[in-house]
């Protein structure tokens, strides 16, 4: 059985993640490629494409999209892609009553007075990232002293959508909260923590990972959300990123369906799962 754990054209030397799931994969008897979603190839040829290190997506998003809708047997799918690839899906759990930190919703082109964005908000220390983004692109923490430094930085985003919100605080002490998804059950959980001062949990800028242990009610609480995704039950794998705010409540920042790290070095239980997942889904198609 061929399976292509769909990757990019220029990945990082030190992803190392998957390798518990590629090892899962061929100890199952499975062929693993791990083509470019760029790559000039015949995806027929494979048996199942799983999305998995396409990290550069964001920067043409609409073209990855378009992407996903050619490509047969696609997990996650290319309905779910479409969907979560613009943070707007935020808003839409939002109105289904899920928890997420106050935002103010910017639009292309359209101008906007970070000072008012701060009082509709109440805050005195904002934050500003794109609705399309991908490891901390675009981002800005400022204070209320700082208001013309991120009005210039709005106005030199404006070709993109926008979004302001409070910054909390809780980031640079408990960092990222995340939870790991294969189909429908919960596998583990992940602390992510940011180098002392920094708000970015990735890798990429130093961040370090610890095991995380979430309550059976949050558990149940996200089992809830996968609910609300478009047509969930064909839903792979999902990561649920939580911020705690000034209250101790945790506020979902990322629900991640295309290409996130779920983070098997915390538990090699996951990778066989979803390897199982991959080939039963593999032997449906």
């Amino acid at each position: 059985m061929k399976i292509a754990l769909v990757s990019c054209d220029e990945l990082p030397g030190w992803e190392i993640d998957d390798q518990p799931l590629i090892s899962a994969l061929e100890a199952r008897g499975a062929t693993v490629h791990r083509p470019s979603w760029t790559s000039d190839v015949d995806w027929n040829q494979f048996d199942l494409s799983v999305i998995r290190t396409t990290w550069d997506y964001h920067s043409r998003k609409d073209t990855f999209v378009a992407w996903c809708k050619t490509v047969p047997r696609l997990l996650n799918d290319a309905s779910i892609v479409e969907w979560n690839t613009h943070k707007s899906y935020l808003r839409e759990l939002e109105q289904h009553g899920v928890a997420i930190a106050p935002t103010v919703w910017i639009e292309a082109g359209k101008k906007v007075c970070i000072q008012k964005s701060m009082q509709t908000l109440g805050i005195t220390k904002g934050f500003i990232k794109p609705q399309v983004g991908a490891c901390a692109s675009d981002t800005l923490r400022f204070t209320g002293e700082e208001y013309q430094k991120a009005q210039r930085f709005l106005e030199s985003n404006s070709h993109q959508d926008m979004m302001v919100q409070p910054y909390l605080e809780a980031v640079e002490t408990e960092g990222e909260l995340s939870a790991i998804f294969i189909g429908d059950q919960f596998t583990h959980g992940v602390q992510k923590i940011p180098v002392p001062g920094d708000y970015r949990v990735q890798d990429d800028f130093g961040a370090s990972d610890v095991p995380f242990e979430f309550s059976n009610d949050e558990i149940q609480m996200m089992k809830q959300v996968l609910r609300f995704v478009p047509n969930h039950e064909a839903l792979l794998y999902s990561r649920f990123d939580y911020l705690r705010d000034a209250n101790g409540d945790l506020l979902l920042n990322e629900l991640e369906l295309v290409e996130p790290s779920l983070f098997f070095r915390h538990c090699s239980y996951s990778a066989v799962l979803l390897a199982d997942a991959i080939l039963k889904r593999a032997m449906m198609s």
